[in-house]
């Protein structure tokens, strides 16, 4: 039997979706079990806990698991009232939040991983793409920072902040395996300064994986799926 309110998460460090969990998790000061999984052979629990897609994360409290990363950090704002409130109280705020949450989610996620795997014209266009969703967001981060990018703590991180950190944290790293600069100072200033602020909280630091691991895999990526594409 699980003992009570007992948490674990099912992740593993390469997956910026199960780095979202598990940042929401250390923000709201939460004990929890980590179970580092090999995606390449799967545990029977991961497959046990999430039938659906088998994949991480997944979040198992007292027996019961939560898939998909979005479904779980809200799983954990309304659970554990400790902590930063990591989606608004008020309805019509938190519906904004979710909405941003899931153009950061589905929208810039998915066009930067086609930025990441592709090269030439295919690249050129999903780079395009990038940064006029990036000029979206910058326009739409405007209604919650109206003037500048306050300073952010481990005590004010909301779900934004979580998403955007997992997304483009390493964009320094990012930018040095693509050769291209993905944030501009000049053109998203707001959103410069925000990933600059969240990257300088030190439990954001104490969470990252280390910048040589994470260049590494950047690389790792990008050269299996070029390969894959001119076999």
């Amino acid at each position: 039997m699980e003992e009570a309110n007992k948490v674990r998460l099912h992740g593993t460090w390469r997956s910026p979706y199960a780095k979202r969990v598990e940042l929401a998790l250390k923000l709201k000061g939460i004990a929890f079990e980590y179970v580092e999984e090999d995606l390449n052979n799967k545990s029977p629990s991961l497959i046990q806990f999430n039938p659906v897609y088998k994949k991480v994360p997944v979040l198992v409290h007292n027996g019961k698991p939560i898939a998909e990363s979005l479904c779980i950090i809200e799983y954990i704002d309304e659970t554990w009232k400790i902590g930063p409130q990591l989606l608004p109280q008020d309805p019509y705020r938190r519906a904004k939040v979710r909405f941003w949450a899931s153009f950061i989610h589905q929208q810039l996620y998915e066009t930067m991983l086609t930025v990441m795997k592709t090269a030439g014209e295919a690249q050129e266009k999903a780079i395009n793409q990038v940064l006029e969703k990036l000029q979206v967001l910058e326009e739409g981060m405007q209604e919650f920072y109206p003037n500048e990018v306050p300073s952010i703590t481990a005590q004010n991180m909301g779900i934004l902040e979580i998403l955007i950190c997992c997304l483009l944290g390493p964009y320094k790293l990012q930018e040095q395996v693509l050769g291209i600069q993905i944030i501009n100072p000049e053109t998203t200033p707001r959103i410069f300064s925000w990933l600059t602020a969240i990257n300088q909280v030190p439990l954001v630091k104490k969470s990252a994986p280390a910048e040589q691991k994470t260049l590494a895999l950047l690389k790792f990526v990008r050269d299996i799926a070029l390969e894959s594409s001119s076999a």
